[in-house]
């Protein structure tokens, strides 16, 4: 698939099927994150790979939606603060060298056949009492990672007039 029908089937799930995802795809997917670009290549992050009962128990805690239940692993994408490029006014880059990592990760998954969905509006606080993260490291994103068992909804999206100038 090229990558404009790539971006048009990715989407943000709301239901996941209980099956694993199976290891190649995972190291796939993850290869992709390694190789995102970031502000003068310096990465500054950390993807945790959540796959036991009780990492997901305590995951859940953060996030009480019904449906981010239903995935069958999660990755949390989090910032390392000391390392992200800060440009010369003073304007730090973890939150935009973050989202691209995290956006290839989806779009790596949607080609391998696997449903994610962003998930910013969690308990940053309970995140860090379950897990253990560097004082310089901030939980961004939370991104439940597995086969759909729903069907992709409609996206609405602006018009090309709207947002090219």
């Amino acid at each position: 698939m090229n990558l404009l029908e790539l971006v048009k089937a990715r989407y943000s799930c709301r239901n996941y099927q209980p099956t694993s995802v199976e290891q190649d795809k995972l190291n796939y997917i993850m290869e992709c994150v390694r190789l995102a670009p970031s502000a003068v290549n310096k990465q500054p992050w950390k993807f945790r790979v959540i796959t036991s009962e009780a990492d997901k128990a305590k995951l859940k805690e953060c996030y009480h939606r019904d449906w981010f239940k239903t995935a069958p692993m999660y990755i949390i994408a989090s910032i390392m603060h000391d390392e992200e490029w800060v440009r010369a006014d003073g304007k730090h880059h973890g939150d935009i060298d973050i989202a691209i990592a995290v956006e290839h990760l989806c779009l790596a998954a949607t080609e391998q056949g696997l449903a994610t969905c962003w998930v910013c509006n969690f308990d940053v606080e309970k995140c860090k009492q379950h897990f253990t993260f560097a004082d310089n490291e901030e939980p961004a994103v939370l991104i439940p990672l597995g086969y759909a068992a729903d069907e992709m909804r409609e996206k609405n999206r602006k018009a090309m007039s709207d947002i090219v100038k």
